[in-house]
C-alpha cells in the first residue's frame, strides 16, 4: 500500500500549515513525521487518512497496481491519536465487540489476548470512563495495532504514558508485525519514533 502526494497543501484561512509536498509513502516501510507542536503535523495525518481535503495537489492511494479512492481508504487503516476518542459508556469487552465488527483482528488476536497484551484482565468489565487516561491511551493503541490494517497512525503514540507505557508500547509495535505494514508516526520525541526508516521533516514545507 503507497501513499503518494504531489504538491499537496493544507490553509487554515489564508495561512498556508504546510505546501508543496511531494512524496511517496511506501508499503512496509515506517516513517516518523517530525515537528514542533503545532507545526501541522496532525493535519497532515488527517489529510492522508482522509479526514481532511487538501486545500491544493492531488493525494494517490494505491495498492499494488490498484488505485484506492479517498473516500474508501478508512477500509486500508487504522488510526490512534489524542483527537479519536473512546466510547466511554462501554466497557472494555463491550468496545473491543464493537470495535472488531468493523475491523477484522490480526490473526490469534482475538478480544481475551487483547486484553491480556493490555494487561487489563481485571478491568475487562469495567466502563472505559473509569479507565485512567494512560489506560485510555494503551486501549487506543491496542484498537489500531491489533486490527488487520494495511496502513498503521499513530499520532503522538506515548501521550499520557509513564515510563512503563513507554515500554509497553515498543513491545506492541514489536507483537503486532509493523514491519509487514505501513507505518507513519506523528510526533516530536525520538522514543516514539526512533525505530522508523525515514523521517519527514514538516517544517520544510512551509
Amino acid at each position: 500500500m503507497n501513499i503518494t502526494l504531489h504538491n499537496i497543501g493544507r490553509r487554515f484561512n489564508q495561512e498556508w500549515i504546510f505546501k508543496g509536498i511531494d512524496y511517496t509513502f511506501s508499503s512496509n516501510k515506517s516513517y516518523a513525521i517530525l515537528g514542533p507542536n503545532g507545526s501541522g503535523k496532525s493535519t497532515l495525518i488527517k489529510v492522508l487518512t482522509g479526514q481532511l481535503t487538501p486545500s491544493e495537489g492531488k493525494i494517490i492511494f494505491t495498492d499494488n497496481s490498484n488505485t484506492i479512492d479517498v473516500e474508501n481508504i478508512y477500509q486500508y487503516l487504522s488510526i490512534a491519536a489524542p483527537y479519536i476518542e473512546l466510547i466511554e459508556e462501554f466497557t472494555l469487552n463491550e468496545l473491543l465487540d464493537f470495535h472488531f465488527k468493523y475491523k477484522k483482528p490480526l490473526a490469534d488476536f482475538q478480544n481475551s489476548q487483547i486484553i491480556e497484551l493490555l494487561g487489563m484482565e481485571k478491568s475487562a468489565n469495567k466502563g472505559l470512563k473509569f479507565f485512567s487516561s494512560g489506560m485510555k491511551q494503551r486501549v487506543k493503541l491496542a484498537l489500531a495495532c491489533c486490527s488487520d490494517s494495511k496502513i498503521l497512525f499513530l499520532d503522538e503514540p506515548t501521550s499520557n504514558l509513564d515510563t512503563s507505557g513507554e515500554s509497553w508500547y515498543l513491545e506492541l509495535l514489536k507483537k503486532t508485525f509493523i514491519s509487514e505494514r505501513l507505518l507513519i508516526i506523528g510526533s516530536n520525541q525520538e522514543k516514539e519514533y526512533g525505530f522508523c526508516d525515514e523521517k519527514f521533516s514538516i517544517t520544510s514545507y512551509k
